[in-house]
Order: structure tokens, then C-alpha cells, then sequence
């Protein structure tokens, strides 16, 4: 793959710069010069990813349905027959990579890198489609080494703009499966700013400010970065790591704070006239996270606390839980979900795996107004509102095999899910807004999963 990289980079370098004339010949050392500096400082890289994929009801995915989310509920007819017992099958290379890393480059004290990576997600609708690229991460970043602290400690200090991983979703569980653990791991790539301060030895310190645009908040207008966009805020992020020998402790707090509406309608003179209204949602989600490395042993564990997660992909969500007649402004109260997870994975060659995650859904703290109109907003996936699901558990055993730069896996998820006997803009369940109700029953999805890669 490099070796098709280098001479398209030499041609597009070679059409930036002035022509010289044909009797000229060719430049044997510009060429030369060029390939040096792409050796120097441009690295590309990438896998041919496939997933073989069986499960036995239908659920919420995404990616061509390789992205696991949870089970649908029960959807029984009138012979008690439940429709979304149906299983399927599905195989798609769509997950497979390319992208490129820029570093080696200076300018005074501050080193200079970037990155560009691209899949095949963008154009798939459920399993069928032309697949084509998108952007999944690109970013700068600066960096600042050797800067001097007390008692002869150093620091170093860089600076990331662009896309990225959200620093409450960096820190994932070992699978082999592409959701890494969602929705009982946050999965979130968005465009931020993020400093990270490396004080001394051990600590880390950590502030973001994060936007919106592939995955973003829900509300009166569906998914959409529009609640933050009028809410002018970004969402501010803060945390601080710890690490010594084979340990990492890792503790963070995300603000987010959006305007679910920007108008609304008051009663004036027997009519109904739009005006601005000043809605505000602001929530705090705070996590830790855990790891021990020991030669092949690696063993991580997390917890989220999320309000309002669902941007996420975290179960979760917020309602109305007042309404002003004055100004026709709304108050609202964010749902809130403890979702955690524990990762055990050991081995090089033959590596085996395990992840078992718990997620139960804690509701608001006020009560929803319960008018049977559109007051409660909440994490859906492929239709499904998740709004009356208690909880819900994974367990994910997994066997790979790695030769060289060939990676062939065998994993098995079974993720049950127990739910409301109400829709979710009722009162249900511990997923309730306000008033527990019944707890009817739990369904599961059994996923088994074949995947291979090469990685180049």
C-alpha cells in the first residue's frame, strides 16, 4: 500500500511546484528529496477489516448492523407470537480503515503532528447500500516538551483541534466487536479542543471543549447539533490520570449544557404569537476508569454516571418538566444512567478475552409532565426508545488468533435487556420518568461473530 502512497504523493507534490521545461529532463534529486521527506514524516496505515455476524433477534444497530447496540422488546401479535424473535445474518468489510500520521515536524520549541483516518461507513442503510468514505478522525496537534517545574520536574504540554475521540470514550474494553462495548461504554468522535498537561512522572491533567456533529444530543427535533449550536456553549471537559509502574487511574466531569428550543408559542390576545424562549438543559456526567498491565495481562474496568448521555450513545435522555404560560419557556430534568463495564484480556498470540458490562437506568430526579404529547426525549436506535428499559447486562467471552499482521476472531455476545410495560413517554419501570411501574420482562440476543483483518 506504501509503495503506491509515495509515488502519488511524488506526483501531487510535483504539480504543486512550477513546471520546468521538457528539455530540462527529469529531476532526479527533487524526486529523491520528496521521497525523503515522506519517509521522514508520513506514515500510512489501515486494516481490510471483514465481520461475519449471526444473531438470533432482531436489535438496535447501526453500521450495517454491525454496531450492536441492545435488544428490541417484545412485539407480540395476536397469537403471542413475538416478531422481533427473528434472526440474521450479515457479512460486510465496511469497517476497513486507511489513514495517514504526519510528525517529525518543528517549528521553534513547538512540534507539530496530525492525523487523517477514513472508513467506509457513510452510505449504508441498514444492510444494503454503496458504502463510501467518511471521515472518522482528523486533527493537529501541538506539543511542548522539557518545560520546567518545581523541585526539577518537567512537564510536557500538547494541544489537539480537530476530530477525535471523546476523552470520556477513549478508554474501551478489549473486544473484537466494532461497537467496543457501547452503550455500556460511551462511543463518541466529535470536534474539540483538548489540552493535555503531562505533570511530571505520574499525572496527567486533562480540559476539552467539545461540539457536536455525528453524534449529538436528541430532542424536539430528533438527533441533531442544533441544541448546542443555539446553546452557544460547547460542552467543557476536565480530568486528571494517574500512572505508576502498570497502573492507570483515570477520573473526569463533562458539562454539557444545550437550548432544546430556540421558539415558542404564548397566548396573546386569543391568539397564539412564536416568540424566543430562554430553554436551557444543563447536566453533569462524571466517570472513572481503571487499568493494570502486566506483561499480556491487561485488565480495565469503568464507570459512567451519565445525565442526558444518549449523545454518547449512552442510554439516557431528558424531559419537560414544566412549562411556563408567560414566556413559553420549558424546564426539563436529564435521565440518568450508571452504565460500567470490566475487561479481562490475555495473551499475544492466542489471546483470549472477556467483558462483562451492567447498565441500569436511574430516571430524572422531577417529575415529567405527562400530557400524552412529545414531553420526553430519549436514547433511540433503528426506531426503538429505550425509555422503558430497567437495565440491561452483557457478557462478551472472545478467542483471537494473531500471526504477523493477520488477526482471525471468534466472539460471542449475549446482551439481555429488561423493560416497562409502558411506552416511554409514560411512566415505566425504574426507566420512569417518575412513578415505578411494572417490571414485565427480559429479552436477549444471542450474537456470535467471525472476524478477520489484515493490518497494513
Amino acid at each position: 500500500m506504501k509503495t503506491i502512497f509515495y509515488p502519488l504523493a511524488v506526483m501531487a507534490f510535483a504539480m504543486a511546484v512550477p513546471s520546468v521545461p521538457a528539455a530540462a529532463g527529469p529531476a532526479p534529486e527533487k524526486e529523491s528529496a520528496v521521497k525523503q521527506e515522506l519517509k521522514n514524516h508520513f506514515s500510512l496505515y489501515g486494516f481490510i477489516r471483514n465481520y461475519f455476524t449471526f444473531d438470533s433477534r432482531e436489535s438496535a444497530s447501526g453500521t450495517g448492523n454491525l454496531f450492536y447496540y441492545l435488544p428490541f422488546e417484545r412485539d407480540l401479535n395476536e397469537f403471542g407470537e413475538d416478531l422481533n424473535a427473528q434472526p440474521s445474518f450479515r457479512f460486510l468489510a465496511i469497517t476497513s480503515r486507511v489513514g495517514l500520521d504526519v510528525n517529525g515536524y518543528r517549528i521553534g520549541k513547538t512540534d507539530i503532528s496530525a492525523k487523517v483516518e477514513t472508513d467506509f461507513y457513510a452510505g449504508l442503510s441498514g444492510s444494503t447500500g454503496t458504502a463510501t468514505l467518511r471521515l472518522r478522525q482528523a486533527y493537529m496537534k501541538l506539543g511542548w516538551k522539557d518545560l520546567p517545574m518545581c523541585g526539577g520536574n518537567t512537564a510536557s504540554v500538547s494541544l489537539l483541534m480537530g476530530q477525535a475521540w471523546h476523552p470520556v470514550a477513549a478508554d474501551q474494553p478489549d473486544v473484537i466487536s466494532l461497537a467496543t462495548g457501547a452503550p455500556f461504554n460511551a462511543f463518541n468522535r466529535s470536534p474539540q479542543v483538548t489540552m493535555d498537561a503531562n505533570l511530571g512522572k505520574h499525572f496527567t491533567l486533562t480540559g476539552s471543549l467539545i461540539y457536536q456533529m455525528q453524534y449529538t444530543s436528541t430532542g424536539p427535533e430528533g438527533n441533531t447539533a442544533n441544541y448546542m449550536k443555539y446553546g452557544i456553549l460547547p460542552e467543557v471537559y476536565a480530568g486528571l490520570a494517574y500512572k505508576t509502574g502498570g497502573f492507570l487511574v483515570k477520573g473526569g466531569v463533562s458539562l454539557l449544557s444545550i437550548k432544546p428550543r430556540r421558539l415558542g408559542t404564548v397566548s396573546a390576545d386569543g391568539k397564539d404569537v412564536q416568540v424566543r424562549v430562554s430553554d436551557r438543559l444543563t447536566v453533569l456526567s462524571p466517570f472513572i476508569y481503571m487499568q493494570y498491565k502486566y506483561k499480556t495481562l491487561t485488565i480495565k474496568a469503568k464507570s459512567i454516571y451519565a445525565g442526558a448521555g444518549d449523545y454518547l450513545n449512552l442510554v439516557g435522555g431528558y424531559g419537560i418538566t414544566a412549562v411556563d404560560e408567560g414566556d413559553g419557556h420549558y424546564e426539563y430534568a436529564a435521565s440518568r444512567s450508571s452504565s460500567s463495564w470490566l475487561s479481562v484480556s490475555f495473551g499475544k498470540k492466542l489471546q483470549g478475552m472477556l467483558m462483562a458490562g451492567y447498565i441500569v437506568n436511574l430516571g430524572t430526579n422531577e417529575d415529567i409532565l405527562n400530557t400524552g404529547n412529545n414531553y420526553y426525549y430519549f436514547f433511540t436506535k433503528d426506531g426503538q426508545n429505550y425509555g422503558n428499559m430497567a437495565q440491561a447486562y452483557r457478557i462478551v467471552p472472545t478467542i483471537a488468533y494473531n500471526v504477523g499482521k493477520f488477526t482471525v476472531g471468534l466472539e460471542y455476545e449475549m446482551t439481555s435487556a429488561q423493560f416497562g410495560d409502558e411506552p416511554a413517554s409514560m411512566p415505566a419501570g425504574r426507566a420512569g420518568l417518575v412513578e415505578p411501574g411494572p417490571l414485565k420482562y427480559w429479552v436477549t440476543n444471542h450474537r456470535i461473530q467471525i472476524m478477520t483483518k489484515f493490518t497494513f
